[in-house]
């Protein structure tokens, strides 16, 4: 699955009466979420070399005539925009959700390239994990609620990773140490 747990929940902190977070503890838990990639850097090489082939490969029977000419910079400019086109694919992939679990905040950040980063923090006794399985153009659409608006959480996931996020979700919730 494209979201991997880093859980530090050993047992419940000292209860001063203090803030966690404001004390500079680490998060009890955090959690990455990140769009499946289909396409590894070593197949995008691979797929490039076998289109320039395949591109090109025509090529052979007009060599030594004007219309090879006349072909090449086509052949060529669909080679470069197939090129800009999966670039572009591997940036939009950069897309990182990342939440951070305190007993007393959590914290959600969206880092997108192109975008500036997101930010989400709410009391996480306040907070509850939304599954919209109905009327949403996503299905299985998972949001948190909680502070002073709902946010979305794994846009980018299936529809069963987002159900298996929404279990793991309210669970780590649940288990959360309460100050």
């Amino acid at each position: 699955m494209p979201y991997e747990w880093d859980k530090q929940m050993t047992g419940a902190p000292v209860n001063s009466g203090a803030s966690l977070f404001a004390d500079g503890a680490p998060p009890l838990a955090v959690l990455h979420l990140w769009p499946y990639r289909s396409l590894p850097r070593r197949g995008f090489v691979i797929f490039l070399g076998v289109t320039a082939v395949l591109l090109l490969l025509p090529l052979l029977a007009v060599l030594g005539s004007p219309i090879l000419w006349g072909l090449l910079p086509f052949m060529l400019l669909a080679l470069g925009l197939t090129w800009l086109g999966l670039e572009r694919s591997y940036k939009d992939g950069e897309i990182l959700e990342e939440l951070r679990l305190w007993p007393d905040r959590i914290e959600l950040s969206h880092h997108h390239p192109r975008q500036p980063v997101k930010q989400w923090d709410a009391n996480p006794y306040w907070v509850s994990v939304i599954l919209h399985s109905r009327g949403t153009r996503i299905e299985n659409y998972l949001t948190l609620r909680g502070g002073p608006r709902e946010v979305e959480i794994g846009s980018f996931l299936t529809a069963d990773e987002r159900l298996t996020l929404r279990d793991e979700l309210q669970t780590t919730l649940a288990n959360l140490p309460r100050v």
